[in-house]
Formats: structure tokens, C-alpha cells, sequence
């Protein structure tokens, strides 16, 4: 940063040089063809300096860390205090099977649990429905009922471990698992701590793992909000997610604003909802994507915190300092990954990971090598969780908070994030809010859009992906790939059928009527659906409860 003083005489000086050694280098040897432009098709400049800066203020737009607008992080030390925590995403086929994956990973040094639930889990079917064939255990862990949550926390103190879970429409159910599961270790669920996801508007708009339709959707989220306010004080009740937003195709701009708009979308239902802003606001999480434009990526994360800060204090009253905080998990981005050349996956999640923990993550994912191919082996998983070891301990960069800052670059990027995120979050308004702008198909077209034109940019090598359009190399497979057992599908419907004839029919009969009572009521059904799962009644049969009185959403077509 520079004096005002000073901005006439380093215009001048810019203009000479532009005139004098630039030009003569630039007659000689002229720069690459092409635009420059960011990820995000933000103009790129030659050169940075303060008069791109003009108008910025320190203690207004930057301050200091741990104090509003949170551009430099949202702790005063950082990582100088405690490290980032070290969560790898993880769950496949069995509970069992999934635990002991959980366990390796705590013995290698991870810090934090992340749970990977399958298909059939996250739109409420158990093993044994029609649409769960071919699908068990695929892509993250069967959870049918309470049993199979047993199992998959066997052996794991519930009260010495932060997890979080990666489910939305049936987050409840989940959530409602695990307090049981807790109570059943002899842990107070006022010691708990983690996040559920329960991030369903992200769902319409770019993934589709959806089962109700908005409205009653929107209340189960605040009815895990004013749950968890008064329980579990220390649960993460909803993780406001544009991974897989900017997985299905956006931009780092529309990463920030469309999270951003949907986190605006679920302040207005809680405060609909009776709760007061300084209630919930401090429990509220993000989660966002780290891909592989390495500065506008650190850009982002820093704008986002500044803009949700502005938004939280100015549109919504907050008086809570905690309350604008933005706290953020990170994933790598996985549809970075190349099948071709897989062991060069391991440079770009490295890349990533450096750019979410220089942007201040709260806490981390790395991919493994091997995740475009299948689910990683565990020598995959040591290398992504080493990539965070190596980064955490050898690499210097988390001996000062926000070492970036005061980049020109950056902090014009920064700016730049924010102004066009904005932009989007008051066209959203304009149409009455996230909600609606889904439901008319707005957001989705703009991804899609983005999805469109960066694959075209791929096909048309104006964007280089090493291995793949350029610097091929003829090569055979040379990892070792996990296979899910094909069996995983038989084993779970043989356990529902055990559990279905060894559980107390009638107590989980009565337990699914008051559910059902309480869905056609006003009241909070977290107490409702505890208690159903505490009878064991399955994650089906409590969504299908739910489901004949909300109804389920028929999705858009032909946006």
C-alpha cells in the first residue's frame, strides 16, 4: 500500500516504464497469444501496483484478523494457535467397513472425521428399495437405521472427535443417528461437535440428491437450527455449500455469490421461524470448492468472508461479532482430476490445498490421486492426508496470518470477487430470493453456461489440462484401484430383514404415527424423528413418513 501523496508520481513513473523498457521488450519478444483472465474470465493486467488499489481502507476492508469484515481470517493468531483441522471425506460399503477406514485415518494423523453416505442414503431409501439397486455402498456408506450408525462409530469416542456428515435432504435423520448413537456411548450431546451438511437448496440447483419439495424442506433446516441452538451447542447445523456448486460447472464469482444467496435464503427462514439472528448465526459453516486457479482461488475465500461479514451486520442486524463470521471446510476440487496421468492429481491437489489454507480455512479435504479412476486405496488417502501434514509442518506458510495480504494483485482480485458476487446476490434479490431464482431456473442456467464454455475452452485448447489435450503420453494402469465389494447390496438387505424381525414392531409403529402427527403440526420434528430412530426404525421408513405429508419435488426440465 502506498501515500495518496504518492499516486501521481507512480502514475507517471508507470506510464514511463510502459513507454521505455516495456515497449522495447515488447517489440522484441511479444507476449503469449491469448487473453488473461482468471478462472472466473476476470481480466488479468500486466502489472499491479496501488493505483489499482485507490480507494481500498486498511481498517475497513482489510483490519485485522479476528475482527469485522474477517478479510484476514477469522481467528486473531490463525494457524500460529491451531492448525486447520485435517478432515478426509471418506465412507464406503459397509459400516464396518467404513469404520475401519475411519480408524486407519485417525492413526495417520487426521484430526477430524468427514462421512461419505451412498446414494440410497442420501435420498432416504434403504438397501433393500428398487431404486438402491446397483447402488449400496457405492459411493460412500449404506446407513440404514440406528445398527448400521452403531457400527460405523464402534470404537470412536464421540465426545473426543469433530465429524461431519455430507447428507442434505435427510439430514435430520442423520443427525438424529448420531445424538442416539452418543447417548448410547454415555456422551452429553452438549459436547458434541461437527457439521451435518443439510444444505438442501444447492441440491436443486446443482446436484439433485433432493427428496421434498422446498417449503417443508426449508423447515426441517430451521428445525435443525433451533434444535441444535438449544442441544447442541457446539453442532454446525447446516454447512451452506458451493462445492458442488462450482463442481457442476460455476465460477469462482458464482461460487461465492449463489452460496452466498442460499445462506441469505436460510437466514430469512430461521428469522421466519421465530429465531433471532444472534441465536443461530454463529453455528452457521460454509463449505467451498479449492480449484485450480492458485490467486483468484485465495481471492475468493478472503472476499467471501468480507462480503458474508457485510451482509450478516448490515442487512440482518447482527450484533454478535461471531455471528459474521464466515468458517469454511475445503475440498479440493475433484473434477480437476484426470484419469490420464493420474500421479499428476497429486501436484494439483497440492496446489489447492496451499491455496484454501493461505485463503484460511477452518478445515481441510485433500483428494486422492487415484478418485477420478475409483475410491481411493488407502496408499491414496496417506498422500492426500500427507499433502496437508507437509504443508501444516514443512512449508513456513502458516507462521503468519495471512501472508498474502497487501498483494496488489490479490487485493484487486479481492475487490474484483466481491463486486461481481455482489452484482449477483442483488439480481437474486430482484427475484424474490434464492428460492425463487432456483425454482425459475435461473442459477442453473448460469452454471450450466459456465460448465458449457469452460468445457469448450478444454476442447478448443485455450485452457491447458496437462495429460489430457496436452503433453500426452501413451501409458498402462498403474494403480492398484479399490473395489467395492459386489456383495455390499445382499449383506445390507440381509441386516434390515434380521433388524426388522428382532426390533419392537410395535414401539416403532407408535413412534412413526407421532412423527407423522407432528410433520401435520407446527412443532419441531427433531424430537419426533430421535425418537423414532432411537425404536430403529429405518431412514426409509422415516422419510417415507415425510414424504406422504410434504410430498416429493419433481424437478425442473428443460431450463
Amino acid at each position: 500500500m502506498s501515500n495518496r501523496d504518492d499516486m501521481p508520481r507512480i502514475a507517471q513513473e508507470k506510464q514511463a516504464w510502459e513507454e521505455g523498457p516495456l515497449k522495447k521488450v515488447l517489440d522484441r519478444f511479444p507476449e503469449r497469444k491469448g487473453e488473461f483472465v482468471t478462472g472466473s474470465g476476470l481480466e488479468v493486467k500486466r502489472l499491479y501496483t496501488p493505483l489499482d488499489l485507490e480507494g481500498l481502507s486498511y481498517l475497513d476492508d482489510l483490519g485485522f484478523p479476528g475482527q469485522h469484515p474477517f478479510t484476514r481470517g477469522v481467528q486473531p493468531t490463525m494457524y500460529r494457535g491451531r492448525l486447520w483441522t485435517m478432515r478426509q471425506y471418506a465412507g464406503f460399503a459397509s459400516a464396518e467397513e467404513s469404520n475401519r477406514r475411519y480408524k486407519y485415518l485417525l492413526e495417520q494423523g487426521q484430526t477430524g472425521l468427514s462421512v461419505a453416505f451412498d446414494l440410497p442414503t442420501q435420498i432416504g431409501c434403504d438397501s433393500d428399495h428398487p431404486m438402491a439397486a446397483g447402488e449400496v455402498g457405492k459411493v460412500g456408506v449404506a446407513i440404514d437405521s440406528l445398527q448400521d450408525m452403531e457400527a460405523l462409530f464402534d470404537g470412536i469416542p464421540l465426545d473426543k472427535v469433530s465429524t461431519s456428515m455430507t447428507i442434505n435432504a435427510p439430514a435430520a435423520v442423520l443427525l438424529a443417528m448420531y445424538v442416539v448413537v452418543a447417548e448410547k456411548q454415555g456422551v452429553d450431546r452438549r459436547q458434541l461437535s461437527g457439521t451435518i451438511q443439510n444444505d438442501i437448496l444447492k441440491e436443486y440447483a446443482a446436484r439433485g440428491t433432493y427428496i421434498f419439495p422446498p417449503k417443508p424442506s426449508m423447515r426441517l433446516i430451521t428445525d435443525t437450527f433451533a434444535y441444535c441452538s438449544e442441544n447442541i451447542p457446539h453442532w454446525n447445523m447446516i454447512s451452506i455449500s458451493g462445492y458442488h456448486i462450482r463442481e457442476a460447472g460455476a465460477t469462482a464469482v458464482q461460487e461465492v455469490a449463489f452460496t452466498l444467496a442460499n445462506g441469505i435464503a436460510y437466514v430469512e427462514a430461521a428469522l421466519d421461524a421465530g429465531l433471532e439472528i444472534d441465536q443461530f448465526a454463529p453455528r452457521l459453516s460454509f463449505f467451498f470448492n479449492s480449484h485450480l486457479d492458485f490467486l483468484e482461488e485465495i481471492a475468493k475465500f478472503r472476499a467471501a468472508r468480507r462480503l458474508w461479514a457485510r451482509i450478516v451486520r448490515e442487512r440482518f442486524g447482527a450484533k454478535n461479532p461471531r455471528s459474521a463470521m464466515l468458517r469454511f471446510h475445503t475440498q479440493t476440487a475433484g473434477c480437476t482430476l484426470t484419469a490420464q496421468q493420474p500421479n499428476n492429481n497429486v501436484v494439483r491437489v497440492a496446489l489447492q490445498a496451499l491455496a484454501a489454507v493461505l485463503g484460511g480455512t477452518q478445515s481441510l479435504h485433500t483428494n486422492s490421486r487415484d478418485e477420478a479412476l475409483s475410491l481411493p486405496t488407502e496408499e491414496s488417502v496417506q498422500i492426500a492426508l500427507r499433502t496437508q501434514q507437509i504443508i501444516a509442518y514443512e512449508s513456513g506458510v502458516c507462521e503468519t496470518v495471512d501472508p498474502l495480504a497487501g498483494s496488489y494483485y490479490l487485493e484487486a482480485l479481492t475487490n474484483r470477487i466481491e463486486e461481481k458476487a455482489r452484482a449477483y446476490i442483488e439480481k437474486i434479490d430482484a427475484m424474490g430470493g434464492a428460492v425463487e431464482a432456483i425454482e425459475r431456473g435461473y442459477i442453473q442456467a448460469e452454471i450450466q453456461e459456465s460448465a458449457y464454455r469452460y468445457q469448450k475452452e478444454i476442447e478448443e485448447k485455450k485452457r491447458i489440462v496437462v495429460g489430457v489435450n496436452a503433453f500426452q503420453a501413451e501409458e498402462e494402469p498403474s494403480l492398484d484401484l479399490l473395489r467395492v465389494d459386489p456383495e455390499v447390496g445382499r449383506i445390507q438387505e440381509e441386516k434390515l430383514e434380521r433388524l426388522r424381525k428382532e426390533r419392537d414392531q410395535a414401539r416403532v409403529d407408535d413412534a412413526l404415527e407421532k412423527l407423522e402427527r407432528t410433520a401435520r403440526s407446527d412443532d419441531n420434528l427433531m424430537p419426533a424423528i430421535i425418537e423414532a430412530v432411537r425404536t430403529y426404525a429405518t431412514l426409509g421408513e422415516v422419510c417415507d413418513v415425510l414424504r406422504k405429508v410434504f410430498g416429493e419435488y419433481k424437478a425442473l426440465v428443460n431450463i
